[in-house]
């Protein structure tokens, strides 16, 4: 077969046979989206439509769509040698990635375990650290602590240090050993009886939480704590300042491993290869994915510092625990070639610098009535949408399913603008662009959103 099938043989294929992730089937009878092409910020459907990638893809095409480059990397690696395991053998692109990376990761994260995505990086970080103690002779520790509403992946290790109730019941009984604390989110502080009006105090008080429960917990249960730079799942919700400083305390003093889930936030993102250089913390482990290949072949990574590696490092002791595809040569091979493109055009640095601007933009649209916070860092931002914003009410689970998949998703995607509309948490719309695009596809957004939102209110 050399072309794809037509559009309406493609939806009754889809119809029949596609079981689509994270998405109601139901919705298969009107039929789904078929994108077929990508071209820097931009995608195509089958009917000739463009969209703005504002998510790129999936927290992924951090460099874009249509790199031939990488393309041609690909097919060059898998013409010399396809596939081989890093079981006991090893390849040359896996063995430059990992060096690669551990010079990118601060301290002495120095140790790569290769995984094919940031769901697989999450459970190794979990079964590291449960091993890990265990080793030092202390089998009791080997509970895991994470935030409300934070999302960690799907494997039933990473769903139970997930943190979304909905998402999780249907699958329950889970690993057992993971416990909640409350998250960063500023704007409902007062809802959760924080402090409202200092950054900084709630931060402190935000941080402390997790002392509470290693205490509650007892610090000889307490293998890890899992935390994302800016957590993802209710809408990007920024460290404030001094947070991480006293999260690493906690974690020094009660013997805790600290761990940066940075499926989403490394790569630039945030504007550096790893985001907790961003905040200036050194975690225990590092996970990562998405956009290390920028997309364009799975693969995934739990960056692994000297003191958890070391007793992994003698004797017959061994970590038994890996993936088939893991560390790839075609994923690793694209993988580096990915990284150099972020050096080379100074995609980092880019964010960094264009980051306020993009703040800027979407801030223009706390004007509106349904608008109640705009918040992020990088060029990752969410905008939290209100039924009131003096009193800051958010919308009923039934006004929620009307507004985002009744009107938002559709009317977003059908204005131009591929993002997300989503409720793990309050009503939120997610922005993750390329990190190539500026000031002009700021407005770009900032208009569309605009003119999607204003009609929104009609909606309710």
């Amino acid at each position: 077969m050399t072309g794809h099938a037509d559009a309406a043989s493609l939806q009754q294929m889809a119809k029949d046979h596609l079981w689509m992730h994270f998405s109601r089937q139901s919705t298969m009878e009107q039929g789904v989206p078929v994108i077929v092409r990508g071209d820097g910020h931009h995608i195509w459907d089958i009917e000739g439509r463009r969209y703005f990638d504002g998510l790129s893809g999936l927290f992924v095409v951090n460099a874009g769509h249509g790199r031939r480059r990488l393309a041609e990397v690909a097919a060059k690696q898998a013409s010399e040698l396809a596939f081989f395991p890093i079981w006991s053998y090893a390849h040359p692109s896996a063995i430059e990635l990992a060096d690669r990376l551990a010079d990118y990761a601060p301290g002495d994260l120095n140790r790569v375990f290769f995984s094919t995505g940031g769901g697989e990086a999450v459970e190794t970080a979990f079964k590291l650290a449960k091993y890990y103690w265990k080793l030092q002779g202390r089998p009791t520790k080997h509970k895991v602590i994470s935030r409300s509403v934070a999302y960690h992946g799907t494997p039933q290790g990473a769903l139970a240090i997930t943190g979304i109730p909905a998402m999780k019941e249907m699958f329950e009984p889970l690993t057992p050993g993971g416990f909640r604390v409350p998250n960063t989110n500023f704007y409902r502080a007062a809802d959760v009886g924080a402090p409202a009006d200092d950054l900084e105090a709630f931060g402190r008080w935000a941080a402390n939480r997790i002392e509470e429960m290693i205490l509650f917990e007892g610090p000889e249960t307490v293998a890890a704590v899992f935390l994302e730079p800016v957590q993802n799942s209710g809408g990007c919700f920024p460290p404030p300042p001094g947070y991480f400083q006293r999260v690493r305390e906690i974690c020094d003093q009660y013997d805790v491993l600290l761990v940066s889930d940075e499926v989403i936030c490394a790569f630039g993102r945030i504007g550096h290869m790893f985001a907790c250089d961003a905040y200036d913390y050194v975690p225990d482990m590092i996970t990562c994915a998405k956009a290390m290949t920028s997309g364009y072949s799975p693969i995934g990574a739990t960056i692994v510092s000297e003191k958890v590696y070391e007793p992994f490092s003698k004797g017959s002791t061994a970590f038994y625990h890996g993936y088939t595809f893991g560390g790839h040569p075609v994923s690793s091979a694209v993988a580096l070639a990915n990284l150099d493109i972020f050096e080379e055009e100074g995609l980092n640095e880019r964010v960094r610098e264009n980051s306020p601007l993009f703040r800027a933009e979407l801030e223009k649209l706390l004007d509106l009535p349904i608008v109640g916070d705009v918040r992020g860092d990088g060029y990752f931002f969410g905008i939290e949408l209100v039924k009131d914003k003096s009193t800051r009410e958010t919308f009923d689970d039934d006004e929620s399913e009307r507004l985002l998949r009744g009107f938002l998703s559709k009317a977003l995607y059908e204005a131009g603008l591929y993002c997300r509309a989503d409720d793990r948490g309050d009503p939120v719309i997610q922005l993750a662009p390329p990190l190539t695009i500026g000031p002009s596809e700021f407005r770009e957004i900032e208009q569309i959103l605009r003119g999607v939102l204003t009609e929104a209110t009609s909606h309710l």
